[in-house]
C-alpha cells in the first residue's frame, strides 16, 4: 500500500476547477518537487493532503499512523511568544506541558528553588509528558533550535522574516514527520540557511512534498517531478532538469496533437453547414461525432499565457551612479560595514549577499544616499531615477484590488511612452479581469509579487532596487525577469537568496563576510564561490611556501641564534616589482570579464570567443602565482 493515495480528487473554488480527476500515489522515502504557475494549484493541493482541505470529489488515502506537517507559505507577525514556545505549537495540547516542564527544568538547573505554586505547575507538566516520546520534546527542541543558530528565548516579532522562517521550520521538523509538506521553504531565508536546510532535508528519511522557487534547490533535493497544470497532475520521475526536457518535448506534442484536432473539427464544421447528403445512419454516426469534438473543444483548457515584462528605462542617468570610499557605519554600534570601498557605474547589476539582518539593507540605504555614514565618503551620481521592489511587498494596500492598487485612481497608464488601459496592462501579467478585481490580500504569494512588478514597472527609472524579487515567482515568470533584467540599460542593486537569479543576472556581487567584512567580486554566485576557494588555495599554497623556506631557519634555531633570512637582490626586486604587476593583471581581468558579460560578446565567431576565454584564465592563473610569490617573500 502507498504511503499516500489521491484517487480521482476533483475541488475548485470557482471554474474552472483547480482540481479534475487527478490521481497520484506517493511512497515513503520520496522527495517530490510540486511545480506548475502561480495559481496552478500548488498549495491547495498541499492543504488537500494536510487534510485543511476536503476534495469535492474522490478520496484520499493515508496509511495508518501517518505523521503528516505542513510549513505554509505565509509568515506571520507574531506576538511576544519565545521562539521556542512558537516552535512547540508542534506539540499541540502538549506544548503548554512542554514549554512549562522545560521552563521549571531551567530554573532548578539555576540552582533556584520553585514556589508552591510553580512547584504545582511543574508537577501537572510532568504528568502530561506522559507518554514517552514527550519526555525529551524540549531538549530535542532546544537542540534543533540551537542547530538552526536560533535564540531559543527570544520573542518571535523580533525576529527577521527569515529567522520567523527558520522558526517555523523547526516547528514542523521537531514532530518527525513520515510527510513533511513544504511550501516556498526558501522564501526569506539566506544562502546559508539555504544551503543547511538543503543539507538537512537531504538526510531526511520520511516523505518530502514540496513546492519552491529556487531551481537549485529544486535540482539537488526531488527526485521526483510533479506538475499541477490546468487541473491535472503530470508525473514525472526524474530530477528538474530532465523534467524541463521531457515537458517541452510533451508540450509540442500536444500543439500538435491539437492543431490536428482544431483542423478535423474545422472540417466537420464545415461539413455540416453543407447539409447531410449521405445515408441518413451514416450521417447520424458522423453528426454524433461532431457533437462529441465539439464538447471536448470546450472542455479544453488552454495553457497560460506567458506574462510580459518591459523595464521602462528613465533618462539616462550619470555615468558613475554611487561612489564609497572607506565606508563604516554602526549605528552608533558594533559595525555592520567597516572600511567598504566601491564604485558603481552606469549600466552595472550588482547582487548584494549575505545573511539576514547583517546589513545589506543598510548599505543600499548609502548607496543610494538615503543614509550618511559614520565613516568615509560617499559621491553620489546625476540624474538618478529610483524604484525600489519591496521583499514584504510593503507598497501593496491589502484591502484594495489589484487594479486599484496599480492605477492609482486613473484607467490609463503611460507605458514606455504609450496610452495602455489598466486592465490590457495587467493582462500582460497574467490577471484576468476577475483576479484584476480581487483584492490583494485574497492574491497567492506569486500573484502579490507579479502584480508589485506591474506597479513598479508603471514609472520609468534608470536605477532599480529590487529585494528578493524571486520569492513566490514561478520559473516561467522568473526567466522573463531574468532576460529583462539582462537587457535593462540602467543600474540594478538586487538583494537575493536565489544562487540561479544571481548567476544568470549580475555582473558583480558584494558579500557580506561577517564581523563587518564587506567584499566585491566579479561575477554572480558561483564565480563568488570559485573565487573565494581559489584564495583559500592560495592562502594555503602560500603556507606552504613560507614552511618550506622556514624550514632550514627551524635548524638554525638549534645551531646557532636563528637569524631571520634576508631576501637576496633578486627577491626584494621581484617583491617591489610585484604590488604594480598585481594591478595590471587585476584591471585586465575585470576588462575581460566584463566583455564576457556583455551578450553581444558571444555573437563573435567562435575562434574569438575561445581565445578571450583562454587568455581570462591565464590572467587568472598569473595572479594566483603573483599573489603566492608575494606571501612567501613577505
Amino acid at each position: 500500500m502507498a504511503l499516500l493515495s489521491l484517487n480521482n480528487i476533483s475541488f475548485a473554488y470557482s471554474h474552472p476547477a483547480l482540481m479534475k480527476d487527478a490521481t497520484l500515489h506517493i511512497e515513503r522515502g520520496e522527495r517530490i518537487g510540486l511545480v506548475g504557475r502561480n495559481g496552478a494549484g500548488k498549495s491547495t493541493l498541499m492543504k488537500l493532503i494536510d487534510g485543511q482541505l476536503a476534495p469535492d470529489d474522490g478520496n484520499i488515502a493515508i496509511a495508518p499512523e501517518t505523521v503528516i506537517a505542513r510549513l505554509s507559505q505565509e509568515v506571520p507577525e507574531g506576538d511576544h511568544q519565545t521562539a521556542f514556545e512558537v516552535a512547540a505549537e508542534a506539540f499541540g495540547s502538549d506544548a503548554k506541558f512542554v514549554i512549562d516542564y522545560r521552563h521549571f527544568n531551567n530554573v532548578m538547573q539555576n540552582g533556584e528553588p520553585l514556589s508552591a505554586k510553580d512547584q504545582t505547575r511543574y508537577d501537572a507538566a510532568s504528568e502530561g509528558l506522559g507518554e514517552a516520546e514527550l519526555w525529551d520534546a524540549g531538549d530535542r527542541l532546544d537542540g534543533l533550535l540551537q542547530e538552526m543558530q536560533l535564540p531559543a528565548d527570544k520573542p518571535f516579532n523580533e525576529l527577521s522574516a527569515g529567522m520567523k522562517r527558520r522558526v517555523l521550520l523547526a516547528q514542523a521538523m521537531i514532530r518527525k514527520p513520515d510527510i513533511l509538506l513544504l511550501d516556498e521553504p526558501t522564501n526569506h531565508l539566506d544562502i546559508e540557511s539555504i544551503l543547511w536546510l538543503q543539507d538537512y532535508l537531504s538526510r531526511f528519511a520520511g516523505t518530502l512534498i514540496f513546492v519552491t522557487h529556487d531551481r537549485v534547490f529544486l535540482q539537488e533535493i526531488a527526485n521526483r517531478i510533479v506538475e499541477v497544470d490546468r487541473g491535472r497532475l503530470f508525473d514525472w520521475t526524474c530530477d528538474y532538469e530532465t523534467f524541463l526536457k521531457r515537458r517541452d518535448d510533451l508540450l509540442a506534442a500536444e500543439e500538435t496533437a491539437q492543431a490536428h484536432f482544431d483542423r478535423k473539427l474545422a472540417e466537420e464544421e464545415k461539413w455540416i453547414r453543407q447539409g447531410i447528403k449521405a445515408r441518413r445512419t451514416r450521417n447520424e454516426g458522423r453528426v454524433r461525432a461532431l457533437k462529441k469534438m465539439r464538447t471536448e473543444r470546450s472542455e479544453r483548457r488552454e495553457k497560460m499565457g506567458t506574462a510580459k515584462l518591459q523595464l521602462q528605462a528613465a533618462e539616462k542617468s550619470g555615468r558613475l551612479v554611487a561612489q564609497l570610499k572607506n565606508v563604516t557605519h554602526g549605528f552608533g554600534g558594533p559595525a555592520l560595514i567597516k572600511d567598504f570601498s566601491t564604485t558603481v557605474f552606469r549600466g552595472d547589476k550588482i547582487g548584494v549577499i549575505g545573511p539576514n539582518g547583517i546589513g545589506k539593507s543598510t548599505l543600499l540605504k548609502i548607496l543610494l544616499g538615503e543614509l550618511v555614514p559614520e565613516q568615509g565618503e560617499v559621491k553620489l551620481g546625476t540624474n538618478m531615477s529610483v524604484a525600489y521592489f519591496d521583499q514584504l511587498r510593503g507598497q501593496l494596500d491589502p484591502s484594495k484590488s489589484a487594479r486599484e492598487n496599480v492605477s492609482e485612481g486613473t484607467d490609463e497608464l503611460m507605458i514606455n511612452g504609450a496610452k495602455r488601459h489598466v486592465m490590457g496592462y495587467l493582462q500582460d501579467f497574467l490577471f484576468t479581469p476577475d483576479r484584476a478585481h480581487t483584492r490583494v490580500e485574497y492574491l497567492s504569494g506569486g500573484e502579490r509579487n507579479r502584480l508589485l512588478l506591474a506597479k513598479l514597472l508603471t514609472k520609468p527609472a534608470n536605477v532599480l532596487v529590487l529585494d528578493e524579487p524571486t520569492n513566490d515567482l514561478d520559473a516561467e515568470t522568473l526567466e522573463l525577469l531574468e532576460d529583462a533584467m539582462t537587457q535593462f540599460g540602467g543600474t540594478a542593486l538586487i538583494v537575493s537568496h536565489d544562487r540561479a537569479f544571481l548567476n544568470n543576472v549580475v555582473t558583480s556581487t558584494i558579500v557580506f563576510e561577517g564581523n563587518a567584512i564587506v567584499e566585491e567580486f566579479d561575477g554572480g554566485y558561483d564565480d563568488w564561490q570559485r573565487q573565494k576557494q581559489n584564495r583559500v588555495k592560495t592562502a594555503a599554497a602560500a603556507d606552504a611556501a613560507l614552511a618550506a623556506t622556514q624550514k632550514p631557519q627551524l635548524v638554525a634555531v638549534k645551531t646557532e641564534a636563528a637569524k631571520p633570512r634576508k631576501l637576496s637582490f633578486k627577491e626584494q626586486r621581484e617583491l617591489d616589482e610585484l604590488p604594480e604587476k598585481i594591478d595590471k593583471l587585476e584591471t585586465r581581468q575585470k576588462e575581460l570579464h566584463a566583455l564576457m558579460a556583455d551578450p553581444a560578446f558571444y555573437k563573435q565567431d567562435g575562434s574569438e570567443i575561445a581565445a578571450t576565454q583562454k587568455e581570462a584564465e591565464e590572467v587568472d592563473q598569473q595572479l594566483q602565482h603573483c599573489f603566492t610569490r608575494w606571501e612567501a617573500l613577505e
